[in-house]
């Protein structure tokens, strides 16, 4: 009886730990989505509003917006079919920009800056969960008070352009954000 005992005492123990962890990591996912909320009802302070978008800027978002439409196909790095980060791949390569055709190391890439500042030829890196890898890359089209516009290939609808302040999906999946232009 008492080797029963020992192990009902265990598999409570189990169970008792298993559910504090959850606890934690709920409490963490929850704290993230906080951070990273893009709400429209703060005060912008985006570069887009603050400065002129230089014009190859413009050009790049111009150059991604003819690919709209453009099916998905994984491991995609031209207009034949594209994946997430081959598109970003093949937009900047067209301006001179050397990234790496891979999101999550895209993401060490070009300079860090705040999601909130983003202008547009920036990258949006989005990730599950706060500890978890990234696992896709978006060009941003604009940040302005109606939200960050994003073009980006989409593994169900290929290139498309996404406001994320409407998008539930990708607004509490967004991460970090990068300039890779000097």
């Amino acid at each position: 009886m008492s080797k029963n005992r020992a192990r009902i005492d265990w598999n409570v123990r189990i169970h008792i730990m298993l559910f504090v962890l959850i606890c934690f990591f709920m409490a963490r996912c929850t704290a993230f989505k906080k951070q990273v909320r893009l709400d429209s009802n703060q005060p912008s302070t985006t570069h887009s509003s603050k400065k002129n978008i230089s014009t190859k800027r413009k050009a790049i978002v111009q150059f991604a917006e003819k690919h709209v439409g453009t099916r998905y196909k994984y491991a995609g790095k031209n207009p034949k079919g594209f994946d997430c980060s081959g598109f970003t791949h093949y937009v900047m390569k067209n301006f001179g920009v050397e990234l790496t055709p891979v999101s999550r190391y895209q993401e060490g890439e070009g300079k860090k800056i705040q999601v909130r500042d983003v202008q547009p030829a920036d990258l949006l890196f989005f990730r599950r969960t706060k500890s978890g890898t990234v696992f896709h890359v978006a060009l941003v089209v604009s940040n302005d008070a109606n939200g960050i516009k994003m073009i980006h290939s989409s593994s169900s609808r290929g290139v498309v352009i996404d406001n994320i302040e409407n998008n539930s999906y990708w607004k509490t999946k967004i991460a970090t954000a990068r300039s890779v232009l000097e």
